[in-house]
């Protein structure tokens, strides 16, 4: 019996130490070790060993068991240490390997038009101004010839913080704060957000302006003309063309309307341009002597111009982008392209 221990105990010994993975050394302890392995049945069968062998056989057959259990141990250490190093090396960093660089970051569409609508102005001997996004309605309409009963004082054109208070809806109330501080002449873009009711493709209820002013004495609409026409060549190129449409502002008078060829047909007609062949851009007129009157100005000695246009619709003439939502979901697929 103590033979067949010993040849047990080496045989199982030389079993786990050939194992290489955790399976096979789970099905060795049961082979030797489980309920039916073959060390649990030497021991069930020490009742049948005589009485004075049993003692001796006992405690050779636990000392084959306890040696057989701790080399399961001692192997399955071994080998739950090398699968973790080798799920370690899986996952190690080289760190000798080049970075991912963060996305970089563009300049926006709309603050690139801006800064080239300056640029142009600037160029000419144009001033930089700006002023409050909450204005009176004094400085928004009233100071402005606008009468009381405009419809764009109302609500379903107008943000109201307040009575008296709005969102502007223009950026011409700087023009009156300017020429309140300044004597004449006066010559000022102002570049802004500007707010109204309004929300569709081509409107969004906070929008970009570029308001112009220019006062001194003798100032023509010509003068008003000529210097669009430079500012038109200047930003779509000298084939636009352009043209000006009579209209109707309250600060102006004479005001007209001014557009420019489709930059998407050239005139010849199309979808762009609803097949008309030309495309607004921009509101002008010389400033109504009401407007230079309220200013404090002497209206016999002092005439000037005005002009505003719309930033964010030049930038989608410009780069002929269809929804002016496309300008402010900062949707980075699409401002990557500028």
């Amino acid at each position: 019996m103590k033979a067949r221990l010993e040849e047990l105990r080496n045989a199982a010994l030389e079993t786990i130490a050939a194992t290489e993975t955790l399976q096979a050394l789970e099905e060795a302890r049961v082979c030797f070790l489980g309920r039916k392995g073959r060390v649990t049945g030497i021991l069930r069968g020490l009742a049948n060993v005589p009485p004075g062998e049993r003692k001796a056989l006992g405690q050779a057959a636990n000392e084959t068991k306890q040696a057989i259990a701790e080399a399961i141990d001692t192997r399955k250490a071994t080998l739950e240490s090398a699968a973790e190093e080798r799920r370690a090396d899986g996952e190690a960093l080289d760190l000798s390997l080049p970075g991912r660089r963060p996305p970089r970051g563009h300049v926006h569409p709309v603050n690139s038009v801006t800064d080239e609508l300056l640029d142009i102005f600037q160029a000419l001997g144009f001033k930089v101004a700006t002023g409050p996004d909450v204005e009176t309605e004094y400085y928004n309409f009233d100071s402005l010839n606008t009468p009381k009963d405009h419809p764009a004082r109302d609500s379903h054109d107008t943000f109201f913080v307040e009575p008296g208070i709005v969102l502007r809806t223009q950026t011409s109330p700087v023009q009156m704060r300017v020429m309140e501080a300044t004597d004449p002449p006066v010559a000022v873009v102002v570049p802004g957000r500007t707010y109204r009711v309004d929300n569709d493709a081509s409107h969004s209820p906070m929008f970009h302006q570029l308001e112009g002013l220019l006062v001194d004495e003798k100032v023509t609409f010509a003068d008003l003309k000529g210097t669009l026409m430079h500012f038109v060549h200047a930003f779509f190129g000298q084939d636009a063309q352009v043209r000006f449409r009579p209209h109707f502002f309250p600060f102006t008078e004479p005001s007209a309307e001014m557009d420019i060829s489709c930059t998407v047909c050239g005139g010849q007609g199309c979808r762009v341009c609803k097949h008309s062949g030309w495309l607004e851009v921009l509101g002008c007129g010389m400033v109504h002597p009401n407007v230079l009157a309220a200013a404090h100005y002497d209206t016999e000695k002092y005439t000037g111009f005005a002009f505003g246009m719309g930033i964010d619709r030049l930038t989608m003439l410009k780069h002929a982008i269809p929804s002016i939502g496309l300008l402010f979901e900062n949707d980075l697929r699409f401002l990557e392209q500028f």
